[in-house]
């Protein structure tokens, strides 16, 4: 999504995916295709990589032994184990004991069972049903072979069905002294000749979730290119957090000793294989996982990253790592797929002082050229999106920055979007990013009108014929990159981005709901409605929506962007858009954003009593902004967010206070109306007084001074149990009377304060 060219993992995964029991077809996972090109199919990616490989002697090594048949007695006894597990219903403790027995069977034939097309089925079906003791039985007999098990299309499905059991008793505390003894034995039979695995598309798959058991995380956590590319997107573009800095926070990891010796012996300097490691695709998606679950803990990245990258073994533990002739080496590297992949997860992962080191050595003065690259580029967009300073940002941005124009032309926008999306972040260059993006679209003597709908439909207006008449092309779908950029613009400060709110609010009207209709585009007003810039500015965009806020919110997106003008509105255009809203209750009712935007705007609660509508809506707002005068800013008149009762647009958006705006919304609406439509704030005193156990428990949260709370207190003093007369000539009540006027005093009392609204 962020570059064009790049061969994607997509179809290397779906080769992969262990799905494959009950489907006897001949699948893409199951054809022999392991002595398919490694660079993932495109044409001049493969060529390259094959040329790289067979130039350093590393072509693909496969599995060489002959596949032994099985006798047919063997083949008989599993044939009728297969039709008693799944033919009758056999109870857990039975299918424990029969699935166990079975295995036991196979003590001595585990390479020529697990390999067999179809008792490997069975085989699956016997691992998932036996005991931890069978299961740790079978994977330590079949150790000596488990690497040619492995590298076997049905015996890697086998490897990976007896791991994922094994995980499966991971909490169990008891069990760990038997695994661990399992996972050191596999360990040690795989190290003796771990590139042939890592090479071999089938050994690889089986060698990652090996890793990941040792981690103690499930092999799905870890996203790559080929499950979600829009995952890699987001996280580039600060949309969310990365995936690899969630494991940074993994403490408990079961099995470390092992994870250690299994990735120090992957990557042992010590053999002269690192070249075919560096150019085949499967190995780089083994080391992306070593790298991966290794996030966080610096030592072992700082012995592992240098010999990845290539540099000498003896000034791995210098401070100068990268020499001049390994730069280069990596330059180079980093145009082929398969390590440019590696590279990414690298920049990810690395320490600081390496990342420094890599970027000044390596790519400083060679980043628009790699970015031109239809594989260079997206390590420069990770590079980018890695960047730990200002500083970084100042180096990218001189060298970047006045070639933003070109960039796009060729397609490069990922590289751009991940700069403006950096430059947010870590706060620099900021004003000199927003003037080269514009600048990129719009020349300076064009009127800066044209910003937003040209970034909008970005290769619409880059690839048209005649630029200076290019107008907004209707019923064109909107760019998703250029939608991108514009969000992250409008993270940044209102005083950087003056060109691109006139831009924005210049649209006509026809265009905002034309941009709010398409998934890009609703995200950029969305964007646009929660930046720091002036309600007035927001409410022009919110006012050109209206009379379409019904047919708006039926759209899937919509309702997003519905419920954001509504936070920004004054109150007559909170009523217009609910009441727009009014005739759509069915239909929203049956979508799938609907229910919540009717529960959120409380649609039938206008369509019942408006007025009782407009007093949740002022009782909302006047508890927030008593409870901003208490502990927001000193400026808080000119900083409180959202204050929908004025009509004077001056407010900018407080987003500190944003979680108690929501707490205070959640706490008042809740019990709004009860469901006999009893009002709001007499059901809810009620309410409150019923679930109180004692005096306390209904005084709780009042002010010492409240003068009901002091005056039932004191008539405390002067009565006596029984209802005796008094000094005073006075008469107690008896003890109910008084329980009874205490609680319709407490329930007043409440009452009164809601009103006021307070939130108890």
């Amino acid at each position: 999504m962020m570059g064009e060219g790049k061969t994607s993992y997509d179809d290397v995964g779906k080769r992969r995916k262990m799905g494959r029991k009950g489907s006897k077809k001949e699948s893409g996972f199951h054809r022999n295709d392991s002595n398919k090109n490694e660079s993932g199919g495109a044409s001049g990616a493969t060529g390259r990589a094959q040329s790289f490989s067979q130039d350093k002697g590393g072509s693909v090594s496969q599995a060489s032994f002959v596949r032994k048949q099985v006798d047919p007695e063997t083949a008989k006894y599993f044939s009728e184990i297969t039709n008693v597990i799944e033919g009758t219903e056999v109870d857990v403790e039975e299918r424990s004991v029969i699935c166990g027995t079975a295995l036991e069977e196979a003590r001595g034939k585990e390479v020529e069972l697990a390999t067999d097309y179809i008792i490997s089925h069975t085989m699956q079906t016997l691992l998932e049903g036996c005991s931890l003791d069978r299961l740790c039985s079978f994977l330590r007999s079949s150790a000596d072979e488990f690497s040619q098990i492995c590298m076997d299309r049905s015996g890697s499905h086998v490897a990976e069905t007896a791991l994922k059991s094994l995980a499966r008793h991971l909490e169990d505390d008891e069990s760990h002294s038997l695994i661990t003894e399992t996972l050191s034995v596999l360990c040690e039979a795989i190290v003796a000749d771990p590139v042939e695995i890592m090479c071999n598309c089938y050994g690889s798959h089986v060698l990652r979730r090996l890793l990941c058991l040792c981690k103690g995380v499930p092999m799905d956590s870890l996203e790559f290119h080929s499950t979600n590319p829009s995952v890699v997107l987001a996280e580039r573009l600060n949309l969310r957090s990365s995936h690899v800095d969630g494991h940074k926070t993994l403490q408990n990891q079961p099995f470390p000793d092992q994870l250690k010796f299994l990735i120090s012996e992957m990557v042992d300097p010590s053999r002269a294989d690192m070249a075919v490691l560096q150019a085949n695709q499967y190995s780089s998606l083994v080391l992306q996982t070593a790298l991966k679950l290794l996030a966080g803990q610096e030592e072992d990245l700082i012995r592992l990253i240098p010999i990845l990258l290539g540099c000498p073994t003896e000034a791995a533990s210098e401070e100068n790592l990268i020499e001049v002739k390994t730069a280069k080496k990596v330059r180079r590297l980093v145009e082929e797929n398969a390590y440019s992949h590696l590279m990414e997860v690298i920049l990810a992962v690395a320490p600081d002082a390496i990342y420094n080191e890599i970027f000044t050595k390596v790519f400083k003065n060679s980043l628009f050229r790699l970015s031109s690259h239809f594989c260079g580029n997206f390590v420069i967009q990770a590079l980018i999106s890695h960047a730990r300073s200002q500083e970084h940002i100042k180096l990218i941005f001189e060298e970047l920055g006045p070639k933003f124009r070109e960039l796009l032309e060729l397609g490069r926008a990922g590289v751009v979007a991940a700069l403006v999306a950096a430059s947010q972040r870590l706060q620099g260059n900021q004003r000199e990013c927003c003037q080269a993006l514009a600048d990129a679209v719009c020349s300076r003597d064009e009127s800066s009108a044209c910003i937003i709908p040209r970034l909008l439909f970005l290769d619409n207006y880059l690839y048209s014929v005649d630029k200076e008449n290019w107008s907004w092309p209707s019923g064109f779908k909107m760019h998703v990159l250029g939608s991108l950029m514009l969000q992250s613009i409008f993270k940044y400060p209102s005083e950087f981005i003056k060109a691109y709110l006139t831009s924005i609010t210049s649209l006509e009207d026809k265009y905002v709901l034309e941009a709010s209709k398409d998934p890009a585009g609703a995200r950029v007003i969305e964007a646009f409605l929660l930046s720091s810039i002036s309600a007035k500015q927001k409410y022009k965009i919110v006012a050109k929506l209206r009379g379409h806020f019904g047919e708006l919110a039926v759209i899937p997106s919509g309702a997003f962007t519905i419920e954001k003008c509504f936070n920004v509105s004054n109150m007559s255009m909170k009523e217009t858009i609910v009441s727009e809203l009014l005739p759509f209750q069915a239909e929203l009712s049956k979508s799938k954003q609907g229910p919540y935007l009717l529960k959120k705007l409380d649609v039938e609660g206008f369509a019942r009593r408006p007025e009782q509508w407009r007093s949740r809506l002022t009782s909302k707002q006047s508890v927030f902004n008593e409870f901003y005068e208490a502990f927001g800013q000193k400026d808080a008149k000119s900083s409180r967010s959202d204050n929908f009762l004025s009509d004077s647009h001056k407010i900018t958006q407080a987003e500190k206070f944003k979680g108690i705006r929501k707490e205070i919304d959640d706490g008042l609406s809740s019990g709004f109306v009860s469901k006999s439509g009893t009002p709001f704030l007499a059901y809810q005193g009620s309410t409150k007084v019923k679930k109180s156990g004692d005096q306390k428990s209904k005084a709780r949260g009042f002010p010492k001074d409240n003068d009901d709370f002091s005056k039932s207190k004191s008539k405390k003093h002067k009565t006596s149990k029984d209802g005796e007369t008094l000094p005073g000539g006075k008469t107690s009540a008896p003890k109910n009377e008084k329980k009874r006027r205490r609680k319709e005093g407490s329930s007043e009392s409440l009452n009164k304060k809601l009103k006021a609204g307070i939130n108890d």
